[in-house]
Parts: structure tokens; C-alpha cells; sequence
């Protein structure tokens, strides 16, 4: 089973992507992607 999370950006926190990612993982899901705000690659970490 799996739920949609949302990515925020590290820097800036604009909320810019949205994924699943399954129910059983304990830690906050991190990824690099490239943030529109900022202009770069950056840090997006899942959201409550």
C-alpha cells in the first residue's frame, strides 16, 4: 500500500512535488530535485 506524499524544498520550503512512497517507511523521504523558487538542484524533503 502506498500514500502521497508531498516534497518541500529544503531552502525555500515551496511545496513543488508530490510522490508515493509506502506506509512502512520510518524516516522522511529526501530527494534532490530542482526547485522553481530557488533556480538549482536542492534538498526536497517529504512533509507531515
Amino acid at each position: 500500500m502506498s500514500k502521497k506524499t508531498v516534497l518541500a524544498c529544503a531552502v525555500c520550503g515551496s511545496r513543488n512535488y508530490s510522490t508515493a512512497s509506502k506506509e512502512t517507511q520510518t524516516d522522511r523521504l529526501e530527494l534532490k530535485k530542482f526547485c522553481k523558487t530557488c533556480g538549482t538542484h536542492t534538498v526536497h524533503r517529504e512533509t507531515k
